[in-house]
């Protein structure tokens, strides 16, 4: 059976705040509070991870490494991403990282981002995918 939340982390080889991304992702995961999502790794200097990364349609792509999440449908039987509840609402945590139309993050490297998604960034994204 598929998890009811998928999470695509879209980044590329070699790029460190990628790295981290997945690292601070899979921390999170490996606790059970987290066992309705599942993540994938999107490479989008792949032909299979730029496909996805131009599906999800509303990531900037010099904004990477990125998350967005999406909910196991059955009727579709695939995954839908999943809307922001309020779109463009300020947003404490994840403030310009966050994602306008759908729950996700991507890097916000202004001199207030400074290029970190932090796990409080995650954990903020996660909740609201689940709620």
């Amino acid at each position: 059976m598929a998890a009811k939340y998928q999470i695509k982390v879209f980044g590329k080889q070699g790029c460190d705040k990628c790295h981290t991304l997945n690292q601070r992702l899979d921390k999170l995961l490996a606790k059970d509070e987290y066992a309705d999502f599942d993540k994938i790794y999107c490479d989008v200097e792949t032909i299979d991870g730029l496909v996805a990364f131009s599906e999800a349609e509303c990531i900037n792509p010099s904004r990477i490494p990125a998350m967005i999440v999406g909910e196991w449908s059955e009727d579709k039987g695939e995954y839908t991403l999943v809307d922001t509840k309020q779109p463009g609402a300020k947003d404490a945590i994840c403030k310009k990282a966050k994602l306008y139309q759908y729950i996700g993050l991507q890097t916000d490297y202004s001199d207030v981002g400074k290029g970190v998604i932090s796990p409080k960034m995650i954990q903020s994204v996660l909740a609201e995918a689940s709620a």
